[in-house]
Parts: structure tokens; C-alpha cells; sequence
């Protein structure tokens, strides 16, 4: 399938990540031992045969660059297409620099990218989503049924606040654009969008000319003169936009039948590789229903838990309900529950930090408690 293209948006937007957003964008927040959250992004497109994928930055983006490299991992390594970064781009106004204020003025900021589309489609995707989509067939049914727009609906269970909801007919047509809703109803949106790369190119240029930059708001507006699909996932799907929800999901991550579903291996999820030994487990050590990445070392007790790379637990020191960053160290005797840890984090001897289901705490990257 070489008739589509990728655009992952990455850049900055509001959100509740405290900690873990300081330093990165929540594309590349770490997730489920061993992926950042915008591998799954680029995994859905590549599965579906995408070879030429943009990636929007905007600010906090050189944790990004550093992950993203050449594009290697994802096969987009190459000397024609692939992996394209798109510098970041802000408007300027009497306060300062802002952040993008929505997908149409991200799209206006590389507006000459868009001019060297090969492509006759274009998938529009968030950085902050974690899914797995047959993208491949979504498309396929896209260009069969005619539609404008094909928008990528979850079931019940995929809910975050400000999101954009869907009312559709019975033939899939959608027939209302709902946002900033007291009491949602409908489909929730994914934030995934297949349209064809002259009429992104249109919708782009006119909505610049009028500064218009809200996407939501130009689909709520052309809902009658578009023909507005939809197609509905009823798998797993999160996006990280709260510390909460990032906990959340990543302990649902401890269920099999989850995991099964998102690392299925007819579309695998690429990532880098830690290029660490194995994980050893102490004589000592105990391990229950946790998943553990390559280079850890266990001495201590690890349950219910998400541990990255390089994770040392020392004897005597207990972890549960928590998700350690690459090179967490937790200390001889210390005792975590509901913890997320960021990258190189020192619990020393004997500390006691214990958070709750519904308020985990965060350690921030470096720290030493």
C-alpha cells in the first residue's frame, strides 16, 4: 500500500502529566517496559506499508529527537521519504511564544512539507496515542466507501477529558461533531483521520487565510458539505494526556488478554532495543505478575509492577503497584507502592513512599528520595 502518508503530531499540548511532562513531550513518555508511546504511532503506520512519515514538533522535543533517530528501528531510514522531523514552529504574539493552538496551524507552520506529499492519502495521527490499528484495512475501507474524511472512533472505555465525540447513522455517515461536552455521548475520537493529501492541502490554506486553526471545529463546521466517515475500534486504546490515566493504563498492561491484543504479532509495536543482558533474579528475589525488561536486577520483592531497563532492586527493598523507569535503583530495605519512577531514580535505604491507586506519585527524573 504505497497510496498513503503519515503525519504524527507530537508537539505540546495541555495536559496533566506534571513530572513526566517537564522534560518530554507525552509522545515520548516511556511506556509498558520497553516502548516510548509514540513507537505505537509510527508501528500502526508502518504495519499498514506507510514508508514516508512527518513527525510535528513543537516544544520539549529533544527527547523525541533523540528516540526518533534516523528512523532506522521503524524501517524509515531512508534516501528517498521516510522518517521526515518537522522543526518546530510557533506563532508570535505580545505575551510571548505560545504553544500550537490546534492541528490546522501545526499543519500551516509546514505547510511547504505538505507540497512534497507523494502520496494520494494522508493518515493524521496523535503522538500520545497508544492503540494498534489494522491501518491497512481502515484505509482500504476509506477508499471503497467514497468518504471525505475517515474518523478513527474507540468504544465506552476510552475516555479522556476535552475530547471530541461522534454521532453516527446507521450507514457509518457521521452526522454530529460534539466537544467540550458536560455529559459525553456518542464515539469517542481517536485522533486518527484519513483524508485525501489535496483536500488536507485545501482545508489548510483556507482555514490559514482565516486563522482558523482548530481541526475539531473546521469538521463540526463542514459535518453537511463533507462526506464524514467513521470506523469504530472496540480494542484496547489510551491516550496519555494525566498522570493518572498514564498509571492506569499501564497497569492494565498486567492483564494477559491486553496484552495479547497490543502486541499481537500480525502488527508488531517496533522499538528501540536497550542492548542490555538479562535480567537476573536473585536467589532471594521474587517476581509476581509484573513485567520485567531486559538488564534488571531483582534481589528484593517485585509485584504487580512495570519495570525498564537496567531496574535494580536490592534484597530486602518491595515494590508494588509502581512503574520504574530505565536505571531505577531502589535501595537495600526500601518499601514503594504506587510509585512511577522516572529515568534514574535513587531510593535509598530503608525510605517508605507510598502513594495511592487514585494519586501515584511521581519521582522526577534524576532524583534521589
Amino acid at each position: 500500500m504505497n497510496g498513503l502518508h503519515g503525519i504524527i503530531f507530537s508537539y505540546e499540548k495541555r495536559n496533566n502529566l506534571r513530572e513526566l511532562g517537564e522534560i518530554r513531550s507525552a509522545a515520548s513518555i516511556p511506556f509498558g517496559g520497553r516502548y516510548r508511546v509514540v513507537d505505537f504511532a509510527l508501528s500502526n503506520l508502518v504495519n499498514a506499508g506507510v514508508t514516508d512519515v512527518g513527525v510535528v514538533l513543537n516544544g520539549r522535543y529533544q527527547s523525541m529527537l533523540d528516540h526518533l533517530g534516523t528512523g532506522k528501528v521503524w524501517d524509515l531510514s531512508r534516501k528517498r521519504g521516510g522518517l521526515r522531523v518537522l522543526p518546530p514552529f510557533n506563532y508570535q504574539k505580545d505575551w510571548g511564544v505560545m504553544p500550537f493552538r490546534g492541528k490546522i496551524e501545526a499543519l500551516a507552520g509546514v505547510r511547504t512539507y505538505l507540497d512534497t506529499i507523494r502520496q494520494d492519502y494522508v493518515a493524521l495521527m496523535d503522538g500520545d496515542l497508544v492503540v494498534n490499528l489494522p491501518l491497512a484495512d481502515i484505509f482500504e475501507e476509506h477508499v471503497k466507501s467514497g468518504a471525505d474524511v475517515t474518523v478513527v472512533c474507540g468504544n465506552d472505555s476510552f475516555a479522556t477529558e476535552d475530547g471530541t465525540y461522534f454521532e453516527k447513522n446507521s450507514e457509518g455517515r457521521i452526522t454530529e461533531v460534539l466537544y467540550n461536552l458536560h455529559t459525553p455521548r456518542g464515539y469517542r475520537g481517536l485522533e486518527v483521520y484519513i483524508l485525501s493529501t489535496q483536500l488536507l492541502k485545501d482545508l489548510v490554506d483556507e482555514c490559514a487565510a482565516k486563522d482558523q486553526f482548530s481541526w475539531r471545529k473546521e469538521l463540526q463546521t463542514r459535518k453537511d458539505s463533507l462526506y464524514l466517515r467513521s470506523y469504530i475500534w472496540s480494542g484496547f486504546a489510551a491516550q496519555i494526556r494525566s498522570v493518572q490515566e498514564y498509571y492506569d493504563r499501564s497497569m492494565q498492561l498486567l492483564n494477559p488478554a491486553i496484552r495479547a491484543e497490543l502486541f499481537c504479532p500480525e502488527r508488531p509495536i517496533r522499538a528501540k532495543g536497550a542492548d542490555k543482558s538479562s535480567t537476573y533474579l536473585g536467589p532471594e528475589g521474587k517476581c509476581v505478575n509484573s513485567l520485567v525488561a531486559e538488564g534488571c536486577r531483582i534481589e528484593g520483592t517485585v509485584e504487580n509492577s512495570i519495570l525498564f531497563p537496567g531496574v535494580v532492586v536490592e534484597a530486602g527493598a518491595v515494590v508494588r503497584n509502581c512503574v520504574l523507569f530505565k536505571e531505577t535503583v531502589v535501595r537495600r530495605d526500601a518499601q514503594l507502592s504506587y510509585i512511577i519512577a522516572d529515568k534514574d531514580v535513587e531510593v535509598l535505604s530503608n525510605r517508605t513512599l507510598m502513594g495511592h491507586a487514585t494519586y501515584p506519585i511521581v519521582l522526577a527524573k534524576g532524583s534521589k528520595v
